[in-house]
């Protein structure tokens, strides 16, 4: 434990999430399409056509949230956060129905 409790893997797109523990499944959040309204200051609507993010900095820097792509934040991209196993299944044999 300790120092490793507290480490992150870094991937190529700017993304980040922390080691899991022993029995939790691994999650990798990556950045797609960029959502942000150019044409907002003239009421229309219009996007860039990034597809997704990439970090023009290096882990660490204010750089890394901004994209190489298209110049925008990070936040402006979709988050989509991804399993490591195949599916997610739910497990619903917790959930019970009571009869009245």
């Amino acid at each position: 434990m300790g120092l490793q409790q507290g480490l992150k893997k870094a991937y190529a797109n700017g993304s980040a999430t922390p080691t899991p523990r022993s029995g939790q499944k691994e999650k990798v959040v990556r950045y797609k399409e960029c959502m942000r309204n150019h044409a907002a200051n003239i009421g229309g609507y219009a996007v860039d056509g990034c597809t997704e993010f990439m970090a023009s900095g290096a882990e660490g820097t204010p750089s890394a949230f901004v994209c190489a792509a298209c110049n925008c934040h990070r936040s402006f991209h979709k988050r989509v956060v991804e399993s490591d196993t195949e599916t997610d299944s739910c497990d619903c044999s917790s959930i019970t129905t009571a009869s009245r």
